[in-house]
């Protein structure tokens, strides 16, 4: 098979890619000039390796990005660890519909006896209020301290009744389910289980000491620092409650003010989620560190019914329940949108419209990892600069739109191209 290999003297852009899917390397070539730091992009197709780029830089000192260069990668770490738990379903360990006291019993005090497995991977457990659990952000370094958290916990509504964000502590349900079950340690697990099966050469949640030269320096703009350092926050905070409340007279049943309680525990504005004392350790929700080249391959699997170059990891029953669109309850906390979620994964949005049967997760400052089993195709992005904002960051969208708009060119003559594209309610590609 043909293939374009390249290294750009003008960009710092190095790796391979197939003439097919030209328009994600113009596309992250674009990125790569308008954004600091650095990133990586893979792509599978039916199979096939059809992306594999790097380029920029892996610090604000201009080291180069290099092939093996990981970065840390915050929620995109979500769909890691839910593909962990569902090998573990897989196996007979952990049913969905049971409850997570089964398995964990400590959990059920405090009002939490009834939630289920599927509830937690659904983020309608009532259990995202880590700002209420904890007294500084640091606390999540220490494992056992945030599981005796979670025991102590009264959800915040009745379980099942609204979907909210579990956004810091959905890794600390889940790790803490899959440890239970197994009696193994959650760091060990992701690569007993899922990495070396794989032959993966970089996804780790708890990254030993030896590999962390590789990682990438997380670079946020200056701007988005001071405005973490100011009282602006707490107008934020006042501006969210308003607008929850106008949103409530038309009919919108959201919660904004949530999204504190979720994503800004005390001292999170100082918390730097890519030192090394923090990438040492498991926080299975916001600090893997992978390369764009494992999420991808991980994903392949994923895309290609659960089995990859020879290596089964998931029967494709299971994975058909667990990517299978969950009900929504129609009432929302800390994200005011439907997210599609199915079992740990989220629908998918790119700027070619959002394909019905892709999943995967997002992570905050612009990374990301999804699977379309319709056309067999996985996308990954790492990156090591954000704008500081969960939702303010469109080069996922951006390299997925080109890689789907890439895939589709590919499949049409040879008529594969079978399922449209939904661009928004009731517009369809044909």
């Amino acid at each position: 098979m043909t293939r374009k290999y390249l290294r750009s003297r003008s960009l710092h852009l190095d790796g391979r890619i197939h003439p097919d899917f030209a328009a994600v390397e113009a596309t992250l070539r674009q990125q790569l000039r308008n954004y600091p730091g650095g990133a990586a992009v893979s792509v599978y197709h039916r199979g096939e390796c059809v992306v594999d780029l790097w380029g920029g830089y892996k610090d604000d000192e201009g080291t180069l990005w290099t092939r093996d260069t990981m970065a840390p990668s915050f929620s995109t770490t979500k769909g890691v660890a839910a593909t962990l738990l569902h090998i573990c379903a897989d196996r007979g360990l952990i049913d969905y519909d049971a409850r997570v006291s089964k398995y964990w019993p400590e959990f059920g005090q405090a009002g939490k006896k009834a939630i289920t497995v599927r509830q937690v991977l659904t983020h309608q457990s009532g259990l995202y209020h880590i700002r209420q659990m904890i007294d500084h952000v640091e606390r999540m370094l220490d494992w056992k301290y945030m599981i005796r958290a979670i025991e102590q916990a009264v959800p915040v509504h009745t379980p099942g009744t609204r979907t909210g964000y579990h956004g810091l502590t959905f890794g600390f349900l889940v790790g803490e389910i899959i440890q239970r079950v197994t009696g193994k340690k959650f760091s060990d697990l992701v690569q007993r289980e899922i990495a070396r099966p794989l032959k993966l050469d970089g996804l780790f949640i708890g990254t030993p000491q030896h590999e962390l030269p590789r990682a990438a320096k997380l670079i946020f703009p200056a701007a988005t620092r001071r405005l973490a350092r100011t009282s602006l926050g707490s107008k934020l905070e006042i501006g969210a409650s308003y607008l929850s409340k106008l949103l409530q007279r038309l009919g919108v049943d959201s919660d904004l003010v949530s999204i504190f309680d979720a994503l800004a525990p005390r001292g999170v504005s100082d918390f730097d989620f890519g030192s090394p004392e923090t990438l040492r350790v498991a926080i299975p929700a916001a600090n893997g560190l992978f390369t764009a080249r494992s999420l991808a391959k991980m994903y392949a699997l994923l895309a290609n019914g659960g089995e990859f170059e020879g290596v089964r990891l998931l029967s494709q029953e299971t994975l058909a329940e667990a990517t299978t669109l969950q009900q929504p309850t129609g009432k929302l906390s800390v994200i005011p949108f439907d997210m599609r979620w199915r079992l740990g994964y989220h629908g998918v949005a790119t700027t070619r419209g959002f394909p019905r049967q892709a999943f995967g997760h997002f992570g905050f400052g612009g990374s990301g990892a999804w699977a379309d089993p319709q056309r067999q195709l996985s996308v990954a992005l790492i990156v090591n600069s954000g704008l500081g904002s969960p939702f303010g960051d469109l080069r996922t969208a951006r390299i997925g739109g080109a890689a789907l708009a890439c895939a589709r060119a590919r499949c049409e003559p040879a008529g594969l191209w079978q399922e449209p594209v939904v661009l928004a309610p009731g517009l369809v590609t044909p």
